[in-house]
């Protein structure tokens, strides 16, 4: 077995539990944590979004991906941004928690933007993020066949790492937003004890895109998409296409290109409360051992002085 390996990945994160026990080599892997809802959790992706609703957002997203598979992947992130005053300063901290196998990463990070009026409708923010990435491995959850082997000897434990990351947020705040981020710009090498097994952080670049098209007055349609890109992987494509009803209710679907198309409901409960829900089917030959992916995440915004009404954009 090739003793360099991959852990994080969306695709194979599963299939690298698979390689131990099928004696695959190398595996290239998408790193980060995948998120249906992410134009609701875009700031763990963007650190321009902070502050960017003009008042203060806290954000909670669960995720169980592929159920009924033993090992499969559990996210939690929770966030919160606020704009501070009036000079187009915003802050944010987030803290996402993965469990796949194994593993468990914890990202803890602060962020922190900037935004210029760009036209009399049209911001654009720049963003900075900056944090710590703990990764803890205990090997005696698998079922290894020869204990003796150097690969997994030693667990690798609170193995801590730098964050750097950056993003820019163009916007109108009722119709159109584009946003370029990438989260974590460094490439970081975690060993174990011996020197031998390595868990390779890779770096990866978000490009996201949605426009809302007001169709009725009770009805707004928001076509999106979100590009991932990772060092030597494949490009990761979703595309998605909500509707709001009222605004207080939403419906829509997605499709992410070979892995998995998704259904999609959230509803604003009251003028601080947002919950939503997605459900993920997965399209590749993995879907025929689980039983799809569930996501749920909940939103709760203060009104602050720079807005005392709720902010009525679609994103």
């Amino acid at each position: 077995m090739n003793k360099e390996t991959n852990i994080k990945s969306y695709q194979t994160k599963y299939i690298w539990l698979l390689v131990y026990v099928l004696s695959f080599g190398y595996c290239h892997a998408q790193q980060d944590s995948q998120y249906t809802q992410y134009m609701y959790n875009t700031q763990v992706i963007n650190p321009a979004y902070a502050g960017s609703r003009g008042m203060l957002s806290l954000n909670g997203l669960h995720r169980t991906q592929w159920v009924g598979l033993e090992g499969a992947p559990r996210t939690f992130s929770f966030s919160l941004n606020s704009p501070i005053g009036n000079k187009g300063i915003g802050l944010g901290m987030a803290f996402i928690r993965d469990e796949i196998g194994p593993s468990i990463e914890n990202n803890i990070a602060i962020d922190f933007s900037y935004t210029i009026q760009t036209s009399e409708k049209t911001k654009l923010s720049f963003g900075l993020k900056g944090g710590l990435n703990i990764l803890d491995v205990n090997y005696d959850k698998l079922a290894i066949n020869d204990p003796n082997d150097p690969d997994f000897r030693n667990n690798i434990n609170s193995r801590t790492s730098p964050m750097v990351g950056v993003g820019f947020y163009w916007y109108n705040d009722n119709t159109w937003y584009i946003g370029l981020s990438s989260p974590n710009l460094l490439r970081t090498s975690h060993y174990d004890d011996n020197q031998v097994t390595e868990v390779t952080e890779e770096m990866h670049a978000y490009l996201m895109g949605g426009y809302v098209f007001e169709l009725s007055e009770s009805v707004k349609f928001k076509p999106a998409l979100l590009v991932k890109a990772i060092t030597e992987s494949p490009l990761a494509i979703d595309v998605s296409a909500n509707f709001l009803f009222n605004e207080k209710f939403t419906l829509g679907a997605a499709y992410r290109f070979d892995a998995a198309i998704s259904g999609l409901v959230a509803l604003q409960a009251s003028d601080k409360l947002m919950i939503g829900y997605a459900y993920d089917y997965d399209t590749t030959e993995l879907g025929n051992y689980n039983s799809g992916s569930h996501e749920i995440f909940l939103r709760f915004e203060f009104f602050t002085k720079v807005r005392s009404t709720v902010n009525p954009r679609f994103f």
